[in-house]
């Protein structure tokens, strides 16, 4: 029989796990080719011979997901495998239409068959959006372990932007590390604050090689914590499970894929943002929580703000600078850094479209929902000149820094800048104590002796 003729639709992070770990090693599938979407200047690049294996001797191309239908006829595939997150459920279902129409099959992979299995017990964090309050969750979590003196290794959702063969397996302990392997702005938020915490993370390409290594980090390995991108489900199966769902965006918990999925697998789902929500649209994402997945347990919390020259807000004129994709893709309106600028006392906050330049006046083109706030794209060199660019253009008092990392680090702001920092921190019970006490009286117990598959039976 002739192979199964495959291409899997991406954006350079699950499309490149699926394949790994489903087809890479599978003479059944001939995958002909990827897409890529969401992120820029990833299209034209080739998943090379060395990652893709012994059956892709010249590796696989990778083409615009604007060129799907033509790309249908011209390898004459038989289905078409979707393979990113973030997305409204109209998008998935009209660009099946497009596949469908085409002549090939629509595939969406669950977690039976490519969720990686680890010797070591794993919390997994998820969303039902990018810029719910993932990282701060997962920081919350390593405080929690830590003070049960367990040694815990994060693995961050993938984000290789770069070379993708040296980016195979990626471990970050020192600020350094980030220098070393060309990070972006978009991975330097993820990865720094981790480093900053004094924890170990994990990323880069191939996700079984990753968690192997993690599993015998020389920093020593109690707990895999899997901090989740977009709204993705899991790349490892998790003994503890946690969502965290966004009151700002009530509704959208039923309208994303994969976000319903991280719901309705979910332990834990954590309402964050409550203190800056309206009551009714938390208890619309409330209901929906009982609806989609009555058996989790709940837990209530707020996304603290802190700023570390408030005096440089109250009264000024001021630029917003959020997270890049939170804004984007991600759609959200109101971020840390705007709660911040309110609750400070600005006078204004300036509108950067007029002073945008490069690829972040693109940015505003192609997402003008984004509004009054700076989004702070960083995917490649280009992209952060502009950025600087741009904040230096901008006429304002001071410059609002809402990211995960200490942008001024990055880029040489000369304009006065106000660091925001947030976390998390629970209302009431249960708390997140309350759910991972379970957990963490297992892995205690399995970490303090060879038994690890006394941990797997009794997760069962």
């Amino acid at each position: 029989m002739q192979p199964i003729k495959v291409i899997i639709i991406g954006a350079a992070g699950r499309d490149f796990h699926n394949f790994n770990v489903f087809y890479r090693n599978n003479p059944a599938y001939k995958v002909a080719a990827f897409t890529a979407a969401q992120i820029p200047d990833i299209a034209g690049r080739k998943y090379p011979a060395s990652l893709a294996g012994e059956l892709y001797p010249e590796g696989i191309p990778i083409y615009a997901q604007d060129e799907l239908e033509s790309l249908i006829k011209k390898y004459d595939a038989d289905e078409c495998v979707f393979a990113y997150s973030d997305v409204t459920y109209q998008s998935v279902m009209g660009l099946s239409a497009k596949v469908n129409a085409a002549g090939a099959d629509f595939k969406l992979m669950g977690h039976k068959h490519t969720m990686l299995k680890s010797v070591k017990p794993v919390i997994a964090v998820g969303a039902i959006r990018t810029g719910c309050g993932k990282s701060q969750t997962s920081r919350r979590i390593i405080d929690i372990l830590h003070a049960s003196n367990l040694k815990v290794i994060a693995i961050r959702h993938p984000m290789p932007y770069g070379d993708l063969e040296a980016q195979k397996v990626q471990r970050f302990a020192a600020l350094d590390d980030l220098t070393k392997h060309k990070c972006t702005i978009e991975e330097m938020e993820e990865y720094e604050p981790h480093i900053a915490a004094g924890n170990v993370i994990y990323a880069g390409v191939d996700y079984e090689a990753i968690l192997r290594a993690a599993e015998s980090d020389p920093n020593g390995c109690d707990v895999i914590l899997w901090d989740g991108g977009n709204n993705d489900f899991s790349f490892y199966k998790p003994d503890l499970m946690i969502t965290v769902v966004d009151p700002h965006r009530p509704g959208h918990e039923l309208n994303y894929y994969p976000g319903e999925v991280t719901m309705r697998v979910a332990d834990v789902v954590v309402i964050n943002k409550i203190d800056s929500a309206d009551f009714d649209n938390i208890q619309i994402v409330r209901q929906n929580i009982e609806k989609a997945n009555p058996k989790a347990k709940v837990v209530d919390a707020a996304s603290t703000i802190s700023v570390d020259k408030p005096e440089l807000i109250k009264g000024k004129r001021v630029l917003v600078v959020e997270d890049g994709p939170t804004l984007t893709h991600g759609e959200m309106k109101i971020g840390a850094g705007v709660v911040a600028a309110r609750r400070y006392g600005a006078a204004e906050m300036i509108d950067p479209r007029p002073f945008a330049v490069g690829k972040l006046a693109e940015t505003f083109k192609i997402y003008p929902e984004v509004g009054k706030v700076l989004p702070a794209m960083g995917y490649g060199e280009q992209q952060i000149k502009d950025l600087a660019a741009t904040i230096e253009r901008s006429d304002c008092d001071a410059v609002v820094i809402a990211t995960p990392i200490d942008l001024q680090r990055v880029i040489n702001i000369k304009k006065p800048c106000a660091k925001v920092g947030y976390n998390l921190q629970e209302i009431g019970h249960p708390s997140m104590e309350d759910v991972m006490a379970d957990f963490i009286k297992r892995a205690k117990g399995s970490s303090s002796d060879d038994d690890v598959a006394d941990f797997e039976c009794k997760t069962e």
